[in-house]
């Protein structure tokens, strides 16, 4: 179960949930996307193209080039003394592949969409068949979700505890804007919601779902709507993974230079520890991401060395402040000795 919490206007954590989605159609999964946003015919429709192995090689030669001009031009500015320091590698996968690659500025072709075998649940539509219903103490929206995944699993032979006659791969969910207004839920209205445990027990009998069965799901969430806290807490400990983007999309690090190559940060809260007494951890915990023409990546965040142009106005009013102090004091043995530098 992977939880996303989604960046604040929902750009980018809508193109990684397509990026889930596109690769298990390019690796022949079957597909159960729901949503009360966006009609899953509509998301299907706007999947990113896959990139074959020769394209890619292109693409990425393409980007490697930019790379380099890129690496040159820092070169020309840093300073003499922190040339021979080793580099640190911007992806932590480095010439590697892995999963398959896909092209932002394209959609993936419909005859590739209808290779695989896929379901749809939008809300409006599932409840306006029948009337609202109440069962397991639990939001109507959520309630009609969950039996619609289990039917999917049971018949279309995804349990695993029981044995199936014909091989089977892998089921693939997809759940889009859980928690938010249009589910029905008013965790993101309120600190007091009046239903506070709905969102808890879906995820809680979903992930009971998931483990009998062949199967895997993501789940965005509009995290920063959500007031309570505590709710957020019990959300991540029945997760399994919980990443958060965080866009620069109308905040003050949009416009500082210092972030000026990427659109924003990935944090990595939480990383699956299935089977095992504790959780394996990354060296890695500065992570950014970036859209580039057509690819969408995740690398280490690297902060430029050169501080003419990074140090904000502020900063340098304040060192500026500090110098005249400092000229107060040490003026007279500054002017008298002139090789003398503070």
């Amino acid at each position: 179960l992977v939880f996303t919490e989604e960046d604040k206007y929902g750009l980018y954590s809508n193109l990684l949930f397509k990026y889930f989605l596109a690769e298990g159609i390019v690796c022949g999964h079957d597909l159960f996307v729901a949503s009360a946003k966006e009609h899953p015919d509509n998301i299907l429709k706007e999947l990113p193209a896959p990139l074959l192995d020769d394209t890619y090689r292109k693409e990425l030669g393409d980007e490697a080039a930019v790379v380099n001009s890129e690496d040159f031009q820092d070169s020309m500015k840093i300073a003499w003394r922190y040339q021979n320091l080793p580099k640190m590698e911007a992806s932590p996968t480095t010439y590697t592949k892995f999963g398959h690659y896909y092209d932002v500025s394209k959609k993936m072709p419909p005859e590739l969409c209808q290779s695989v075998k896929w379901h749809s649940f939008y809300l409006h539509e599932e409840l306006s068949f029948e009337p609202k219903m109440k069962a397991w103490n639990m939001n109507s929206g959520y309630a009609r979700l969950l039996q619609s995944i289990q039917r999917i699993i049971s018949q279309e032979g995804f349990d695993g505890s029981d044995p199936q006659k014909k091989q089977r791969n892998v089921l693939r969910i997809g759940i889009q804007s859980l928690g938010s207004v249009l589910w029905g839920d008013d965790v993101c209205c309120s600190e007091t919601p009046e239903d506070p445990h709905s969102l808890t027990k879906f995820l809680y009998v979903l992930r009971g779902l998931l483990r009998k069965s062949l199967s895997a799901c993501i789940i965005t969430v509009p995290s920063h709507l959500i007031q309570n806290k505590a709710i957020m807490e019990r959300v991540t400990n029945l997760s399994d993974m919980v990443v958060g983007l965080e866009s620069f999309i109308g905040s003050e690090r949009e416009t500082n230079p210092l972030y000026k190559d990427y659109h924003g940060l990935v944090h990595v809260h939480q990383i699956p520890r299935l089977n095992s007494l504790i959780c394996d951890v990354s060296d890695t915990k500065d992570l950014a991401f970036r859209l580039k023409r057509k690819l969408f990546t995740i690398e280490r965040l690297h902060l430029p060395p050169d501080l003419s142009d990074t140090v904000s106005r502020a900063s340098k009013q304040d060192l500026a402040a500090s110098a005249k102090l400092l000229s107060s004091g040490c003026g007279a043995v500054a002017m008298g000795k002139r090789h003398l530098d503070f």
